[in-house]
């Protein structure tokens, strides 16, 4: 099930908290000594940073597939570790990454050290809104390459945050490879808890076995997949790299948006429930795909009338950071989610990515 941890950091008390967790998290993704400890250095240090610049904050930590899908690691599991907060923001982002290592024997420089040790680092901060970060471990320091191999024109990340704080949520994401064409799917069981959890996993686990089918026929495979659960709604979106197109069905609330140069549309799911009450009949929306597009996928935590900011369809920006940001901005420490809360990003990968 997908465990997620949902540490408020308030007081020093809770950074070691979230030590703990990125440690627990690291061995679920069979990361070793070394590997684990520069995961428990990055959550501490950005833990601590929580504290020092924004007042507190939240730190989030989970086990994701990475972000691109490079041919033969599409199994790998990485350490994501997420902060957000509604501080006064970072006035110089420049200037907060040139810290250097530490020569004095504390636990390093802040952003600047977990810049240089994650495998992946991205951050959004506009002042007076806060500050989002996102820093990825897996078990092998530095990026895939990913050559001429056009899947890795595409990326996805997302963010999940259980309701209440408890150990697992849900909600759930992945995203599967088959040839040219790669898959997002966003699946929220039905309620919350353990249960729902249950159900959205099989999901997960379903859709790896069926990477090679279109989003309709995958749905279909789900739906029997799910019927021992008590069953989730479901998304799928998937891109067509050599193509350039994108194909999508749903079925249930689970929320979908299309940026297009600038301009957002709802793709459109059928009513039902994957598992319990699939629609007899299933539509595919399809859609070109481009280095300007960037798709969302939310679940019904998010409030019913939100509407994606403007920067949401920065394309530079890692999916997981937009994620995090859009689950930030639509919720406050006085108006906190009231559900199980996912959102899962696709975007284009920018040609300078290092």
């Amino acid at each position: 099930m997908p465990r997620v941890w949902d540490v408020p950091v308030h007081d020093s008390t809770r950074v070691r908290d979230a030590r703990v967790a990125a440690e627990h998290a690291a061995a679920l993704a069979g990361l070793d000594e070394q590997r684990t400890a520069t995961a428990a250095l990055v959550a501490t240090e950005l833990a601590t940073n929580l504290l020092k610049h924004a007042g507190g904050g939240q730190v989030l930590i989970d086990v994701v597939p990475p972000p691109v899908l490079a041919a033969g690691r599409e199994e790998t599991l990485l350490v994501q570790v997420v902060t957000v907060d509604h501080g006064p923001g970072i006035a110089d982002v420049s200037a907060a990454l040139r810290d250097g290592f530490t020569t004095t024997g504390s636990l390093g420089a802040g952003l600047g050290t977990c810049a240089r040790v994650a495998d992946d680092f991205d951050l959004h901060s506009v002042p007076g809104r806060g500050t989002v970060v996102v820093a990825r471990i897996g078990a092998v320091p530095g990026r895939p390459d990913a050559g001429p191999d056009p899947v890795g024109r595409v990326r996805a990340g997302a963010v999940n945050v259980p309701f209440g704080g408890a150990e697992y949520s849900g909600d759930a994401w992945t995203w599967v490879r088959s040839g040219d064409r790669v898959t997002l799917m966003l699946a929220d069981g039905l309620g919350h808890g353990p249960e729902a959890a249950r159900a959205s996993t099989a999901a997960v686990e379903a859709l790896r076995g069926a990477a090679h089918l279109g989003p309709a026929e995958a749905l279909r495979r789900l739906d029997t997949a799910l019927t021992a659960t008590r069953g989730a709604a479901v998304a799928l979106a998937q891109v067509d790299t050599r193509a350039g197109t994108l194909r999508f069905a749903g079925i249930g609330n689970v929320g979908a948006r299309l940026c297009e140069g600038g301009t957002w549309r709802h793709l459109v799911s059928r009513p039902g429930i994957v598992g319990t009450h699939r629609p007899t009949t299933l539509r595919e929306e399809e859609a070109a795909w481009a280095d300007d597009r960037v798709l969302v996928l939310h679940s019904d935590g998010l409030p019913s009338r939100w509407t994606p900011a403007s920067d949401t369809c920065r394309t530079a920006t890692d999916p997981a950071v937009t994620a995090a940001v859009t689950v930030r901005d639509a919720s406050s420490p006085a108006r906190p989610v009231r559900d199980d809360t996912a959102v899962a990003v696709l975007a284009p990968t920018p040609p300078d990515r290092p």
